[in-house]
């Protein structure tokens, strides 16, 4: 294992993360802090609770896996696109790494970020709405294993994108979507019954139930088939990946 390769990979990576502060902390931040003001604190007074919770915490965990979601895919197809648009990708290509130290230095690095972020939009909550988290080291291992699919996803997406626009297309058409009708700002329970299977077909579901379940000790999936789905996810994204470096899918002419 080339540690220093990887190492070198991840700061890079990470350095570009404090270069673009305000684009890749402060704007996600500020974005969701308005989510806590507008649906906590102003619309969240006049609906009732859910489960017991009240609203503005309710939608806390929802909140903070939509930004998740989208951060971590766009901080890991961005980190793969933009040597593949400059060239510099061969010259990693053909360097003594291994595709696993590739992999394991720009998700590695697109995971950090995102998680970060996660526990800052985590600590901005409590300025908003009381809070308390019921299982806090299991809330830590959905946040990381969240953030690294997620930059596994992205890793694939950068791949893929053969332009600016397509790294744009996956997270604004199909990522946030999901997210939105995941559950984010309500419980499945509060739809119809054939509205509530559909919603079981969605993927982003169980990672906001299992994430919420950590917080309040209750969601509408069970914890232990969301954590289950997530790794299922997880080792599918890594499939894939080990897939594209044995063909050389996008990555060599």
């Amino acid at each position: 294992m080339n540690g220093r390769a990887i190492i070198a990979i991840y700061r890079f990576e990470m350095a570009r993360m404090w270069r673009t502060l305000f684009q890749s902390i402060l704007s996600p931040v500020i974005s969701t802090s308005l989510y806590f003001v507008v649906f906590g604190a102003a619309i969240g007074s006049s609906i009732g609770a859910i489960d017991g919770i009240s609203y503005g915490a309710f939608i806390v965990p929802g909140l903070i896996m939509l930004s998740l979601l989208t951060q971590s895919l766009s901080n890991a197809a961005f980190g793969i696109y933009f040597p593949k648009f400059t060239g510099t990708i061969y010259e990693i290509l053909s360097a003594p790494i291994s595709p696993l130290e590739i992999v394991l230095g720009y998700v590695g690095a697109a995971a950090s970020k995102s998680v970060i972020l996660g526990l800052i939009i985590l600590a901005t909550a409590f300025l908003f709405v009381p809070l308390h988290i019921e299982h806090p080291l299991l809330m830590l291992v959905f946040l990381v294993l969240t953030a690294v699919t997620f930059s596994l996803f992205g890793f694939i997406i950068g791949i893929w994108a053969d332009g600016f626009e397509k790294l744009q297309l996956v997270p604004l058409l199909v990522v946030t979507p999901l997210a939105f009708l995941g559950g984010s700002f309500y419980s499945i329970k509060m739809l119809p019954p054939f509205w509530q299977d559909v919603s079981m077909a969605n993927p982003v579901v169980y990672l906001i139930n299992g994430f919420r379940w950590s917080f309040f000790g209750q969601s509408d999936v069970n914890v232990f088939v969301s954590l289950g789905m997530t790794l299922v996810f997880l080792l599918v994204s890594l499939v894939i990946i080990l897939r594209i470096f044995s063909t050389g899918y996008r990555l060599r002419p």
